[in-house]
């Protein structure tokens, strides 16, 4: 690990602003994760970047903050300016909102109140860190998962996620043949994907199965013998489903074709009334606000907690999630500073008495 100079005095914003100075794109999140452990190594935190890169600060396992050290790539010059709608100061930057504003802000907490600390590498892409987290340590007694959710918000569920490729072969030969080729076969596949799954008009999104394509190849194979066809897809999984339900119901719509199902996340809902819930409904109203109880219709780190932890977990963090991987991410800093705010008052509550 590379000696920095200490960074004991430095202000919650002053860290983050050098925290989104540092560019993080997934899996290239090393000089970051330097910065953040030379933060808890100037407050005599014992601190290591594990073997994938991961940010370890144990401490006390009453609670583990944690959120993700990477980015989606996007060069956003780094200011301090105007937010669009308020008008307070905010920074801008990629990876303010998702997730280093969450993230810088849970590091400070942790090292205030004495909580273990995580920060984790490739979120944006197959969530490595947190698996191997979840394979290399037991479960704390309390997760509190960095995503934005606003500083008075906080996200009890997320859908799941299966992700896989079809491919499908068929012979080569003239247009003006009736009989599909492999491109018409593929979007059959998915069209019959689609119906069933289709929701009712009254169904909330959280509640449904959301298919969606992400990338489709096809044509003449290089010998021109065959037609060959591939698509990537992603099914969203609400909580009263499995991952195995929606593959199964997937895979019944094949019409020769295969598919390899190479990501499978489960869908997570955690209950309002928890210990760390109502400990977060508490401080928020302590500072100022009204707590609101969120789902989000993405995935998360937090998936990947509750399919291997038995215990309660929140995720929670400043800003506004609309603005995740956009052109124009910014994070107004006083919701920043309340969210180190409510945070501290969380592991403050709920340190050392579960």
């Amino acid at each position: 690990m590379n000696s920095v100079v200490s960074t004991q005095e430095m202000t919650p914003r002053e860290l983050l602003k050098e925290i989104v100075t540092i560019p993080s794109v997934s899996g290239d999140e090393q000089a970051c994760a330097e910065r953040l452990a030379a933060y808890f190594e100037s407050h005599d935190r014992n601190v290591w970047i594990d073997e994938v890169g991961n940010v370890r600060a144990p401490a006390d396992d009453s609670v583990l903050f944690t959120s993700h050290i990477d980015t989606v790539p996007g060069e956003i010059p780094v200011r301090i300016d105007a937010g669009e709608q308020s008008g307070e100061p905010a920074l801008w930057g990629r990876g303010s909102v998702d997730a280093k504003g969450p993230l810088v802000a849970m590091a400070v907490a942790a090292v205030r109140t004495g909580m273990s600390f995580v920060g984790v590498v490739g979120e944006e892409v197959d969530s490595r860190g947190a698996c191997h987290v979840v394979a290399n340590r037991d479960a704390p007694e309390t997760v509190i998962n960095g995503e934005p959710s606003g500083w008075n918000g906080i996200t009890l569920g997320y859908r799941g996620l299966l992700a896989g490729t079809y491919v499908v072969t068929s012979e080569s030969g003239h247009t003006s043949r009736p009989e599909n080729n492999a491109i018409q076969d593929a979007m059959d596949w998915w069209g019959r994907v689609e119906q069933a799954f289709e929701p009712d008009e009254w169904t909330p999104v959280f509640e449904r199965v959301t298919c969606k394509p992400i990338r489709v190849e096809g044509g003449t194979s290089d010998d021109g013998l065959s037609v060959e066809s591939s698509m990537d897809v992603q099914l969203r999984v609400p909580p009263n489903h499995t991952v195995d339900e929606i593959r199964e119901i997937a895979d019944s719509q094949l019409n020769g074709g295969t598919v390899r199902w190479y990501d499978a996340v489960p869908p997570v809902m955690m209950e309002p009334r928890t210990d760390v819930a109502r400990a977060f409904r508490v401080a928020i109203r302590k500072h100022g606000g009204d707590a609101r109880l969120l789902r989000k219709t993405g995935t998360s780190d937090m998936n990947v907690f509750a399919s291997e932890w038995d215990c309660p977990m929140v995720t929670y963090g400043p800003g506004d999630s609309d603005l995740d991987h956009a052109p124009n991410e910014h994070l107004p800093l006083e919701s920043f500073d309340r969210s180190v705010a409510v945070l501290e008052s969380v592991g403050q509550k709920l340190g050392g008495s579960q």
